[in-house]
């Protein structure tokens, strides 16, 4: 992985004259964090840092640049020109069947029924394509770093912030974060309804029923 020499420097004039904050809400990144990388270093620790590909493809479209640039500006391209005639068709098989995908700043693990696989992040020539794929496959982004196929799951438990990919819930399943809990909260019940062939009216009244346990719970002063 070479990054371009001054890469902080670079974001920097990406940003412009646009502030650190209105940078941050634009790019969803905290106006701290996008200093940080500006300095290529962690102010806290002084410790050297590199943005992941998720932070890069904020930032692009935050700063209104080809993620694919940026991308290789950063790293993360430099084998784009090596060929991948034969993983297109396989990905996309793998895309389908996989029930979770966790990605990392080297990696991408998919994780089936069967078990899990990798696949290195350098070798996506575009990874900003990659991540238009995973929307139209069905899945969301769940947390950071993890994005669910909504196709397969089959138990949202919203005490807990789980998903899982069988209906009686003792099998894989994954946290959510409570900010994507909450925006998907009825995409999540329409999901389940529709995997496990039930109505949406036994999912809701499901969810009401857990609600009005947890208030059923709760003593108030007389």
């Amino acid at each position: 992985m070479k990054q371009l020499e001054g890469f902080g420097k670079f974001l920097e004039s990406l940003r412009g004259k646009m502030s650190l904050r209105e940078a941050a809400h634009k790019s969803g990144l905290s106006h701290a964090y996008i200093r940080d990388l500006e300095l290529e270093r962690n102010r806290s620790t002084n410790e050297k840092i590199n943005p992941s590909p998720i932070t890069l493809k904020k930032l692009s479209d935050a700063y209104n640049i080809s993620y694919t640039d940026l991308m290789s500006k950063a790293g993360y391209l430099e084998n784009e020109q090596e060929p991948k005639a034969e993983s297109g068709e396989q990905d996309q098989v793998e895309m389908a069947d996989t029930l979770f995908i966790e990605v990392s700043t080297k990696e991408m693990i998919y994780h089936t029924r069967l078990g899990q696989l990798s696949r290195s992040v350098n070798s996506l020539l575009d990874f900003s394509h990659f991540l238009d794929q995973l929307e139209e496959q069905g899945f969301k982004k769940m947390d950071t770093d993890l994005f669910v196929n909504l196709n397969h799951v089959q138990k949202y438990v919203e005490r807990e912030g789980k998903l899982y990919f069988d209906p009686l819930g003792v099998g894989k399943y994954v946290v959510i974060a409570a900010i994507r809990q909450k925006k998907y909260h009825d995409l999540l019940i329409r999901s389940v309804a529709r995997n496990t062939g039930k109505g949406l009216e036994y999912q809701y009244d499901r969810n009401a029923s857990a609600t009005e346990s947890r208030f059923s719970s709760l003593k108030f002063p007389s």
